[in-house]
């Protein structure tokens, strides 16, 4: 597993951790995730993401989430 899977897969098990408190607090937001640290909860995909390049850097990778109770499925190709 690369360190970029290892990453992904950290960052979405503090997703998992939280998203029930966040499903009370923060449903439909979108959350930045950088490791196990949360950067922020923004109102749309575009905030989150500018937000997240702001703060994290170009060239870093981030998690950026909606917390739904349950997941949408986006293909991008």
């Amino acid at each position: 597993m690369s360190t970029e899977d290892r990453a992904l897969q950290e960052e979405l098990a503090a997703f998992e951790l939280n998203k029930p408190d966040w499903l009370c607090s923060h449903c439909g937001e979108f959350v930045v995730i950088l490791g196990t640290n949360v950067i922020g909860f923004y109102p749309n995909f575009e905030s989150a993401f500018r937000a997240g390049l702001k703060v994290i850097g170009l060239g870093k990778n981030f998690l950026v989430k909606q917390v739904l109770a349950e997941d949408s499925v986006y293909v991008i190709f």
